[in-house]
């Protein structure tokens, strides 16, 4: 199949006499997606139950130590929900991206008149690169949370005292991660823009 780049000003496409088919990101976002989801429900919900069980034990009157370790465990399940859904959210885009690729492609073969394939735009290398950036920030936090809880429930008075201290700095690491994730998703949003841009455009070449 021959590909070649495309001379065009407007938008950095590929030239070519077949549709392309979908990138890797977008195969992966379409396998992905729901998997994903339905491990967020998992933790919200997982996440729920032992913050009720942190909520009884207080009302119970539980130890100290027994109340700072689920609710480190607690946050962490919770925001492994989050991390979850935010990449569902995420490849759920990709996916939406390679229904764009694959479709616009097949259309164009269909008139005979060569296929042009929009090349990843900037905004989708910086949406793939700062999802990474927040998994792997709020991913961070979720295993320190469980670390800080493992060491409360062995026994360790130091990890105990500190317990609190942790929990506003891991608040803090968080809600970074969160803010890094929504940033990706709205590079994500502006991409299916720039797509639809694309689109409309060869729509009017091809119908002329």
């Amino acid at each position: 199949m021959a590909t070649t780049l495309s001379p065009r000003k407007d938008f950095n496409v590929e030239a070519s006499d077949h549709n392309l088919g979908l990138n890797l990101p977008q195969t992966v976002g379409n396998k992905l997606w729901l998997p994903m989801f339905g491990m967020a429900l998992m933790g919200f919900v997982v996440g729920f139950i032992l913050h009720l069980a942190k909520a009884n034990a207080i009302a119970t009157g539980a130890s100290e130590a027994t109340i700072a370790s689920l609710g480190h465990t607690a946050t962490g399940v919770m925001f492994i929900g989050f991390a979850a859904v935010f990449a569902a959210i995420s490849f759920a885009i990709a996916r939406i991206l390679g229904e764009f690729r694959s479709g616009g492609g097949e259309v164009q073969e269909a008139t005979h008149s060569g296929v042009q394939t929009l090349k990843m735009p900037p905004t989708a290398k910086a949406f793939i690169g700062l999802m990474a950036m927040g998994m792997m920030i709020i991913l961070a936090a979720v295993v320190a949370h469980f670390v800080i809880a493992a060491q409360i429930s062995g026994g360790s008075a130091e990890a105990l005292a500190s317990s609190e201290q942790w929990a506003v700095w891991l608040e803090g690491v968080r809600r970074f991660g969160v803010a890094v994730y929504l940033v990706s998703i709205s590079l994500g949003l502006a991409t299916i823009v720039t797509v639809l841009r694309f689109q409309a455009t060869r729509i009017r070449e091809l119908a002329i």
